[in-house]
């Protein structure tokens, strides 16, 4: 099993900034693709960013230039970086990692628990 745990969240002015992490843990797991996921209230869960194993990054239209997908592999984190934010960024971010056991191929999907991002002035 894979624990994932957001941070960053929060209370936003337009056009400011804020860095999402994303923290997973548990044992003898590897993970291929990685990334964040957000839903506003009304809406399906849509994709912000994706960083997958190879490195490619898949952003959003909505986002992109705007917003950056990083990891630490060490740490097994991994950081969405938004700046320029608006209104319509505001959502609930949850945290994405396709992940299988170490010595096998049976990948599926983990999600945090998500973290609040409000822009509002």
């Amino acid at each position: 099993q894979v624990q994932l745990v957001e941070s960053g969240g929060g209370l936003v002015q337009p056009g400011g900034s804020l860095r999402l992490s994303c923290a997973a843990s548990g044992s003898g797991f590897k993970i291929s693709d990685m990334g964040w996921y957000r839903q506003a209230p009304g809406n399906e869960r849509d994709l912000v960013a994706v960083l997958a194993r190879g490195g490619s990054r898949n952003y959003a239209d909505s986002v992109e230039g705007r917003a950056t997908i990083s990891r630490d592999t060490a740490k097994n984190m991994w950081y969405l970086q938004m700046n320029s934010l608006k209104p319509e960024d505001t959502a609930l971010y949850y945290c994405y990692a396709r992940a299988a056991p170490f010595w096998g191929n049976a990948y599926r999907n983990y999600w945090g628990q998500g973290t609040q991002v409000t822009v509002s002035s």
